[in-house]
């Protein structure tokens, strides 16, 4: 009873918050903020009236309102970066609505600019600067002036952002250097579930850039937002026919070239929007992108042995990959307003990502002397060496429906919001590894930075290996998300100070499954297939490209198949690994908040209270290989939360502000870590086992943030901050053998909350349009951010740098665009990061890539474009211990893109 008795006071509270009748005001204000060359709206336009001491920002479309204002004259200041203020008289009259269409002018400048990338800075900065928390934002338009296939790609150019590559494409984002699962990710108001079955991260490159409006990373929480973001929350904002005045679309053809594997794909994009008698607007917007590329990869993967007779390599493994990425985004948007004072509207989304791979590779096992330790650089020595096979698909969707409204009374706002979101994973019946191997005398290999695999003629003939075992899997896991929301607000007045008042619910529900079969095929021999069938020059095609040294034919996929095909499936069933990945994890979490905020002259004190309940159910399997016995493994969960916040923003002056918060946040463990998989495994006596733990808690991060932004007259900001977090319960990996009821066990591998983490950095940002010099340098604009971190945790036997934690992330861009051209150059950097916690640590080392665009107009309408990606081939390098140790190198090559647009303004 204790988490309803805790909710339903809460509750209890807020309303009586509310409804309290502070002020008798009975008029309303709203209007609208517009471009007056162009008549596109100006969000983060700032409206405030000057007798009262109150501001609001216009939204996306433009649009603005002031409830509940006493009866009288006012006057009325709007400003917007880039434009020349205006200050209008208004009158106020109980119950009536006074209205006020704006068309700003521009003011140093030549006009205001709403497209483009001078466009896509003035309405960031303009929506930055009157935000109550600390974000920053990238709207449509920069998306498009960057090579950035989807929006993680995009993120990447925020200040404090770097994002995880997958096979050189951007795939996670990472906040002021944190790992992607201690962020979240929403798109239109509702969070988006995870394709993948460990994850609670988001794989934004299964979201097309063309699907997008504008995306806000919030870096400090209000209680209205959902609390489970350690590092920061991402917002996706799809396309809305009232976010332009009139019929808009935008058409694109594109050509791209992989010069690694000498491979060209197409991609084709179209978005439209119109409104229909003032009140219906239609936007849609569709992406399709099928891009053929590969890697070439080496990887020792953390099998150095550090010892008296210096470095040796257990095992070295050469793969190339060829891969074949096919996406397909669909976004339909609709909204309706019937009067001015509902608005109603339907956001969905459809995106399919298909990832097709296939993977031959070489691996060198050296086992020498008793201690088996391994080769040294140039020795000789026979290795086990294995060639291998992956073929598989990936496919990946990502659906979700949003409805909700706003209504806007005398005195009160209400919005609203249903949602149904879906994701799912499958990697449909594939060849998860096919192994032929063979034993070859005088191995070796060179380099310890890029190894590369060294035999004779013997380790190059397919006649020398034997096709050993055939692992065939079939996986599906599904994340579905349901979630209603309501939120109430009202403007008020205290001791002549204005201010507002802020209360809401939220309930979600989700539910997260994963199933797997795996079939392990060996001894095939003994199966009827014959010792000549099994050679490996049956299955071979021609040799493989692969730069970083030939190590012979590839290997085909059907005649894999035509052997799996005539064995007994069921006979070949690895019961063990088929059941104990699979599980049923569902969470529902309710939460209720209250804020408020006031304005003391140039201060805005923002303070509130979130609390959220969340009751877990995890069922899975348990199984013990002494009694070759399966059994469920059901844990049931649950914790609360109470979250505070206090949030300051200090106009200096009318061009700087200095921020300053308090605010508390969660970061929930992810399904790896929480799964109820539960194998113990006996070795001649000795008890192994390996499980995920359902009961951990929560990490709890008390977060501080102090920062000051000056924005220049034009287009431009300067901005620095310092942020500090303070971690409980931070999750780590831990051998938990010898220790309560695991006290008779060799090795217990398992999750477990440690002590305290911390972390603290220093954010600067330098964004500068220089319009104020003569022509040509008027036309240059700049945009530079860094970030640099610094963390500890404590796991218990030592301390350690947060894992997948940067300490400097920082990007660049130089750009020169006038009315018809536009070149870019940009670098995004982020420093080396822990990777694992081993013997050994492995690290991800320092990763720069740059990206050059060039974008000329042929007309009013149409543009064409070219875009160099990973112009230096930067690869992904990953070492164990110290930096000449490889664990992983892989490079990807350069992209080059050939592009056609048109678009309507």
């Amino acid at each position: 009873m204790k988490k309803p008795t805790k909710l339903s006071m809460l509750t209890l509270s807020l309303i009586a918050a509310g409804m309290t009748n502070f002020a008798v005001e009975a008029g309303k204000f709203e209007g609208n903020i517009r471009d007056n060359s162009s008549q596109q709206p100006l969000a983060g336009a700032i409206v405030s009236i000057k007798e009262l001491n109150q501001t609001q920002t216009a939204g996306r479309d433009g649009r603005f309102f002031f409830n509940g204002l006493k009866a009288g004259t006012y006057t009325v200041t709007i400003t917007y970066l880039g434009a020349a203020p205006q200050t209008k008289t208004i009158e106020v009259k109980d119950n009536t609505t006074t209205s006020l269409n704006v068309k700003l002018k521009s003011g140093s400048i030549e006009r205001i600019q709403v497209v483009g990338q001078g466009g896509s800075l003035s309405k960031s900065l303009n929506r930055q600067r009157s935000a109550d928390n600390l974000v920053s934002v990238i709207s449509a338009d920069v998306l498009g002036n960057f090579p950035d296939s989807n929006v993680s790609e995009a993120l990447q150019r925020v200040p404090g952002v770097s994002i995880e590559r997958d096979q050189g494409e951007g795939r996670f984002v990472r906040v002021r250097g944190l790992a992607p699962d201690f962020n979240s990710v929403s798109m239109n108001g509702t969070r988006l579930p995870a394709p993948e079955d460990s994850r609670r991260a988001v794989a934004l490159d299964v979201i097309p850039s063309d699907l997008v409006q504008s995306v806000e990373v919030s870096k400090t929480l209000s209680p209205d937002m959902d609390a489970d973001s350690l590092g920061g929350a991402v917002e996706v904002k799809s396309l809305s026919a009232f976010d332009r005045d009139d019929t808009f679309y935008n058409v694109s053809a594109e050509a791209s070239y992989n010069q690694l594997k000498e491979e060209t794909s197409p991609k084709l994009a179209v978005s439209y929007s119109d409104i229909f008698n003032d009140k219906f607007g239609v936007a849609f917007a569709a992406s399709w992108y099928k891009r053929d590329f590969g890697s070439d990869n080496v990887e020792a993967d953390g099998n150095w042995n550090f010892s008296d007779k210096g470095p040796l390599l257990e095992e070295v493994e050469a793969r190339s990959y060829d891969i074949t990425r096919e996406r397909l985004g669909i976004g339909l948007n609709l909204d309706y307003r019937p009067n001015d004072n509902n608005d109603l509207y339907l956001r969905t989304l459809y995106s399919q990502f298909d990832d097709t791979e296939s993977r031959n590779s070489s691996a060198a096992k050296w086992e020498i002397g008793d201690d088996e330790l391994g080769l040294a650089v140039g020795q000789k020595h026979e290795a086990e060496v294995k060639r291998s096979l992956k073929s598989r698909t990936e496919e990946q969707n990502i659906t979700s429906y949003v409805f909700g409204g706003e209504s806007r009374f005398t005195k009160w706002t209400i919005d609203y919001q249903l949602a149904y979101s879906e994701a799912s994973a499958g990697k449909p019946r594939h060849i998860d590894g096919a192994d032929f191997e063979a034993d070859i005398e005088d191995m070796s290999f060179s380099d310890t930075h890029t190894p590369r695999i060294i035999g004779p003629a013997a380790y190059k003939d397919a006649g020398e290996y034997e096709l050993k075992e055939i692992e065939v899997a079939d996986s599906k896991t599904k994340d579905e998300m349901v979630s209603a929301k309501i939120n109430f607000s009202r403007s008020l007045e205290i001791n002549d100070n204005s201010g507002e008042i802020k209360f809401g619910l939220k309930s979600s529900k989700r539910d997260k499954t994963n199933r797997e079969d795996v079939w392990i095929f060996e001894d095939l021999d003994e199966q009827g297939i014959s010792e000549d069938a099994l050679v490996m020059s049956n299955f071979t095609g021609s040799d493989i490209d692969y730069r970083l040294g030939r190590f012979g034919p590839s290997i085909n996929a059907a005649p894999i198949w035509n052997i799996v095909n005539k064995l007994n499936a069921d006979d070949n069933l690895d019961e063990v690994e088929s059941k104990i990945n699979d599980f049923d994890i569902s969470e529902d979490i309710t939460a209720g908040y209250m804020m408020g905020h006031i304005d003391f002259d140039n201060l805005r004190l923002l303070a509130g209270v979130r609390y959220e309940t969340m009751d877990r159910q995890a069922n899975g399997f348990k199984y013990d290989e002494s009694t070759e016995k399966f059994s469920a493994n059901n844990v049931s969960s649950s914790e609360d939360h109470w979250l505070p916040a206090l949030h300051a923003k200090y106009n200096l002056s009318d061009n700087t502000i200095i921020r300053a918060a308090w605010t508390n946040t969660i970061t929930r463990p992810t399904f790896e870590e929480l799964r109820p998989g539960f194998l113990i495994e006996d070795h001649d006596g000795e008890l192994e086992a390996e499980f995920g733990n359902p009961d951990l808690k929560s990490l709890e991060s008390m977060n501080f943030d102090l920062s000051i932004e000056h924005y220049f007259d034009g287009i431009g900001l300067l901005s620095a901050g310092v942020f500090y977090k303070d971690i409980e319960n931070f999750i780590y990996e831990s051998d938990v053998a010898g220790t309560g009821q695991y006290k008779k066990f060799e090795k217990a591998k398992t999750f477990i909350n440690g002590q305290d983490a911390e972390i603290k950095g220093v954010e600067l940002a330098y964004v500068q349009e220089f319009n104020f010099l003569p022509a040509p340098f008027n036309d240059l604009v700049v945009n530079a951010n860094v970030t640099l971190t610094d963390s500890e945790a404590d796991i218990g036997d030592k301390i350690i740098p947060m894992p997948s934690q940067s300490d400097v992330s920082a990007n660049l861009s130089v750009g020169y665009e006038d009315e018809w051209a536009s070149v870019w150059l940009s670098a995004a950097y982020k420093s080396e990061y822990l990777q694992e916690v081993a013997k050994t640590d492995i690290y991800d080392d320092s990763h720069l890539q740059w990206d050059f665009v060039a974008k000329a107009k042929v007309t009013e309408q149409v543009t064409v474009y070219f875009k160099a990606i990973n112009i230096t081939d930067e690869p992904f390098y990953s070492y164990q211990g110290k930096r000449r140790f490889n664990n992983q190198f892989e490079e990807y090559g350069r992209t080059f893109q050939l592009g056609v647009q048109m678009v309507s303004f």
